[in-house]
């Protein structure tokens, strides 16, 4: 007789199981929010040029996008570059020609596995 024997017993209207943690009663579901108001904070005074001009200059240095995004959130006090610009990093990489040839995570998998 198997464990699945007894789970069927216990658990005869077929529920999902997932598996929770051992010294809590997390499941591990959450996850951070953005925020819902989508304008920039009234006290960003930067404007969307000066952030596609800083976006341009950290991609010359051959950052990631993400790596772009975090340096503006901590040293530029730009939280969301979208909720400035109206577009995303990557987008805007794109519109002037600086995007990565290969997707951000698919690097990160190349480099895992070699």
């Amino acid at each position: 007789i198997s464990f699945s024997f007894f789970l069927n017993l216990l658990l005869p209207f077929n529920h999902n199981f997932t598996m929770g943690r051992m010294h809590g009663k997390g499941k591990g579901i959450s996850a951070s929010a953005l925020p819902y108001k989508k304008t920039p904070p009234s006290w960003l005074k930067t404007t969307p040029q000066e952030v596609i001009e800083h976006v341009n200059k950290l991609a010359k240095k051959g950052l990631t996008p993400s790596q772009i995004g975090v340096i503006l959130r901590d040293s530029h006090g730009i939280a969301q570059v979208k909720s400035v610009t109206g577009n995303r990093v990557l987008r805007i990489l794109k519109a002037n020609g600086l995007a990565p040839s290969n997707p951000e995570d698919l690097c990160h998998l190349i480099k895992k596995a070699v």
